[in-house]
């Protein structure tokens, strides 16, 4: 962030204009990786608790392979990690970023069902 940056609500906000090519591939990978239903039901579950990948499938209903496909890919883009605890590796978000995201993509959902809009 840089000095000149506006303040809202107690965070920094970016300029979209700011968005130099390779920040910006970045940015739509990440959201292309949340395009998908299977990938945020994931995400869903591991922002309640982590879980390995056995029971992750379970929480999500999903074959165990598909998760642990898709969970390579959330890992290459440092949306999940995965620490090993004996023979199973436990999945959890990366950080407290991935988890407000989903939130707000949750939040603005329920402001587009309910028609509403913030007053700016």
């Amino acid at each position: 962030m840089h000095a000149d940056d506006t303040e809202r609500g107690g965070r920094d906000v970016l300029a979209a204009t700011r968005l130099d090519e390779a920040t910006a591939a970045s940015v739509a990978a990440t959201l292309q990786a949340l395009a998908t239903p299977s990938r945020l039901r994931i995400l869903t579950a591991l922002r309640r608790q982590p879980h390995p990948v056995g029971e992750l499938a379970a929480a999500v209903s999903m074959e165990q392979s598909a998760v642990s496909h898709q969970l390579r890919l959330l890992r290459a883009l440092g949306l999940v990690t995965g620490r090993r605890d004996g023979r199973r590796i436990v999945y959890r978000l990366y950080d407290d970023h991935v988890a407000a995201l989903l939130d707000q993509a949750v939040h603005h959902i329920e402001h587009l069902r309910l028609d509403i809009r913030n007053a700016d």
